[in-house]
């Protein structure tokens, strides 16, 4: 748990233990592989993923534009990593 909120923190300085602990345990085993806990922000199949399952079911925002506008900003921000 200390590794995730460490790379949480890289990008949200005030992220909470508590968010990361809840956030860890929804994505449960999909975080042990490296491959299921990346995001391909070059494959339009996986950012559309991301989009419904993500952005729209678990975090309830359906504006399009809106969810367009964060995927392309987390992906710019986590370029490096």
């Amino acid at each position: 748990m200390a590794d995730y909120l460490a790379d949480v923190k890289k990008y949200d300085a005030g992220a909470s233990a508590d968010a990361v602990d809840k956030i860890v345990k929804h994505l449960g085993i999909a975080l042990r592989n490296r491959d299921s806990s990346l995001v391909s922000c070059t494959d339009p199949k996986e950012l559309d993923r991301v989009r419904e399952n993500w952005i729209g079911k678990k975090l309830g925002i359906a504006d399009a534009a809106k969810a367009n506008a964060s995927i392309e900003k987390t992906c710019k921000a986590m370029q490096a990593d």
